[in-house]
């Protein structure tokens, strides 16, 4: 029953992640064809063509490894006479097909968010409601009906941003900045209760927050704000791998996002869709980071263009990108082994 309940899991992953691709790739291929570029082929997964059909003047692939996929226009990576070609087209245009994927991904993690939200019993807030039985933090500045707007400098979209901030602290003391009777009030070193968990030590939230009715407006609001929140936080975690706070062993590829969102699957629905805004949003960031081989990449080369109003040649360009996939396939082996390894 397990092992069936684990090839359930494993058939869902690959689902959900070939739709995340697919989606991407769609953002592409969609503002491609608007702009009146001849695209080649259309792939979703990478590796040998399980099958394929063509229609019109494009080769429609399936293929084996469900671990990308690809738009292939024509003149995408050198120069082309064809003046429906990708190269051939102005630079403006080329930055939106770039960017589509990316923009793409960002508005299914907003669609799938705002199902949670919507389906979800009641939404939360940032407005203190009561504090608990000798709660430190009121002693300390903090009162019912304050709506807590900042902690540590950072802004709080939704409940769920207090919670992290509070779960990354080390010493319980914290400043705020609270909206209080109209005004912005602020409070330094609000005193929280810590606890010492797993070896570390954590503070003890002494206080919960008012619900939210769900009105249509308060629906759309809080799923902006569920969506920004999400998007920040890979921005930190970035930030964090980059600052020596989380090390590359901390990474997880194709391999660990599939299990990750088996066990997801084996829970709720709720835990599935959870995971499936993280990731799909995270892809969209992360392609949109200047690195070589990546659309961020691409975004800078023809930023570079539409500025000095001339393209580097597309062999240097296609250099830099060579590279950038090849420490990108590099990295993707080391996270891809770290991930097996965690499975036993």
């Amino acid at each position: 029953m397990e092992r069936d309940e684990g090839l359930v899991g494993i058939i869902i992953a690959i689902l959900v992640f070939g739709l995340i691709i697919f989606i991407h790739e769609l953002g592409h291929f969609l503002v491609a064809k608007a702009a009146g570029i001849r695209v080649q082929e259309f792939a979703l997964g990478m590796g040998p063509t399980l099958f394929h059909f063509t229609k019109g003047e494009t080769k429609y692939a399936l293929r084996l490894l469900p671990i990308g996929g690809f738009c292939q226009m024509e003149g995408e990576d050198s120069e082309s006479e064809d003046n429906r070609a990708f190269c051939n087209k102005k630079v403006w245009v080329r930055i939106c097909v770039v960017a589509a994927g990316a923009v793409m991904n960002l508005i299914l993690g907003f669609i799938v968010v705002l199902i949670m939200v919507s389906t979800s019993p009641a939404l939360g807030s940032t407005t203190v409601s009561q504090f608990s039985e000798g709660a430190t933090t009121q002693q300390t500045g903090l009162q019912e009906g304050d709506t807590i707007l900042k902690v540590k400098g950072r802004t709080m979209f939704i409940s769920n941003d207090i919670v992290y901030e509070m779960l990354n602290d080390s010493d319980g003391i914290v400043d705020m900045v609270v909206l209080r009777d109209g005004k912005k009030v602020k409070l330094d070193a609000v005193q929280f209760q810590m606890k010492e968990e797993n070896g570390q030590r954590m503070i003890v939230p002494d206080f919960v927050v008012k619900a939210t009715p769900k009105t249509f407006l308060n629906v759309l609001n809080y799923t902006f704000r569920q969506t920004a929140s999400t998007a920040r936080l890979i921005w930190v975690t970035l930030i964090d791998l980059v600052t020596g706070r989380y090390g590359l062993n901390d990474l997880s590829g194709p391999v660990g996002v599939i299990d990750a969102i088996g066990q997801a699957a084996s829970i709720d629905i709720s835990a599935l869709l959870n995971i499936v805004a993280f990731i799909t949003i995270n892809v969209g960031i992360f392609n949109l980071l200047p690195l070589p081989a990546l659309d961020g990449g691409r975004l800078v080369f023809l930023i570079i263009e539409a500025i000095r109003r001339k393209p580097i040649k597309p062999q240097y360009e296609g250099y830099v990108h060579f590279a950038g996939m090849i420490l990108l396939f590099l990295l993707m082996i080391f996270v891809t082994i770290n991930d097996i390894l965690r499975l036993f």
